[in-house]
This record gives structure tokens, C-alpha cells and sequence, in this order.
């Protein structure tokens, strides 16, 4: 039964979070589930900036927590992305990829989530950085985004501002770890779900915390 004000909900993510990538499906699942009840914003985290941001070999144990997610999640890992840990080159800047997310929601008709999952397959299935302008375009192109649009939004410094402030929003509601998916409401905030949760689940999820709230 929808009701007559949307839910809120904060969506908070890394795009060079691995876990994120995995729980992408059962999130785009519940949020088509639930479109007529909910209002479902995404937020990104700072995970890989300042002295983080370092080239993806700095992090060893990226190959071995892929292996756990995939086999958590089903999600699969592409040969481009196989080919960028190979390498091991490739900065993750999540202030880049922040950027980037700014740039994409900013646009007219922008899904936040869906250019949030665009992001990640740029990186975890195609191997491509999230600090390359070219890669907004891609995924405007993708989405059915101005491109160039999308461009000039990436290399603009209100973009860059807008990505600090999520990082700070992040920080004020106090998570820590990514994914964090967030249920408001009049009686504060509360985490919904974890990392391996599925579509069914969150919905449950979010059915209880509701019941809980209308009894209280």
C-alpha cells in the first residue's frame, strides 16, 4: 500500500567499493519494488581519497574479497577490470568518482542509482577509471545523458564542491562502511539491510521497520 508521503532513504556508497558492486542488483531490484512508496538518495563515501587514493595494487586484498563477493552476491568481474588489477596502475580517487557522480545526477531526467551502477561497471566489468572524463561520457551516452553536458558538469568546481558534501553527509550520519542503505524517518535513522541482503529481504526489511514505527 503506497502511502501518501514517499519514504526516505539514503543510499550510501563508494564506487570503488567491491561490496557495493555486489549488493547493486538486489538494491535496483528493491527500489523497482518499491518506486510507488520510496525516495531513494545516493550519497557517495570517501573510501579511496586523500591518502587512500593510491593505485589498486597499494590494496592486495582486493583479489580475494572479489572472490568472497562474487561468490556472496553472483555478481561477475570482467575481463577489463581483471586486466586493470593485473596491471595495477589504475588510482582509485573516489573524490574523482564523487565528482563523476555529481556530475550524472545533476542532469535533467538523471537516475542517481542507475548512474551509480553505470560507474561501477565502467570499473568492475570494463577496467576503465573513474577519474577519466572520458568515462562520463560513456556512461551519459549510456544513459541517455547530454554528454557533453556531463562533461563540462565533471570539470567544474561546483561538482567537486557537491562531492565534499556528500562525504560530509556520509560522515554526519554516522557510517562508516559501504554499503550502508538508511531508512528516515520521524524517530531517527536506521540501517536497513547489509551487503549480502537480497531484494526480498530489504522489502521485509523495510516492512518491519515501518510496522515498528506505526505501533510506537
Amino acid at each position: 500500500m503506497s502511502s501518501a508521503k514517499p519514504i526516505r532513504l539514503t543510499y550510501a556508497f563508494d564506487a570503488y567499493c567491491g561490496w557495493c558492486y555486489g549488493f547493486g542488483p538486489a538494491l535496483h531490484e528493491f527500489a523497482a519494488a518499491n518506486a510507488d512508496r520510496i525516495e531513494l538518495r545516493v550519497l557517495s563515501g570517501g573510501l579511496f581519497s586523500g591518502p587512500r587514493a593510491l593505485p589498486v595494487s597499494a590494496y592486495p586484498h582486493i583479489p580475494g574479497a572479489n572472490e568472497r563477493i562474487a561468490q556472496l552476491t553472483g555478481v561477475t568481474f570482467g575481463d577489463g577490470y581483471r586486466a586493470a588489477l593485473k596491471d595495477g596502475t589504475v588510482v582509485m580517487d573516489s573524490a574523482d568518482a564523487a565528482t563523476g557522480l555529481a556530475a550524472l545526477r545533476s542532469q535533467q531526467g538523471a537516475n542517481a542509482l542507475d548512474a551509480a551502477a553505470a560507474m561501477q561497471r565502467a570499473w568492475y566489468v570494463d577496467g576503465r577509471s573513474l577519474s577519466d572524463a572520458q568515462v562520463y561520457r560513456g556512461i551519459a551516452a549510456e544513459l541517455g545523458l547530454d554528454a557533453d553536458a556531463v562533461a563540462a558538469a565533471y570539470a567544474s568546481p561546483a561538482a567537486r564542491t557537491e562531492a565534499e558534501a556528500d562525504f560530509l553527509q556520509v560522515r554526519r550520519l554516522g557510517v562508516d562502511s559501504y554499503p550502508t542503505l538508511l531508512l528516515h524517518t520521524a524517530h531517527g535513522t536506521d540501517r536497513l539491510g547489509g551487503p549480502v541482503s537480497s531484494a526480498a529481504a530489504l522489502t521485509q526489511a523495510l516492512d518491519q521497520h515501518l510496522a515498528a514505527v506505526t505501533a510506537a
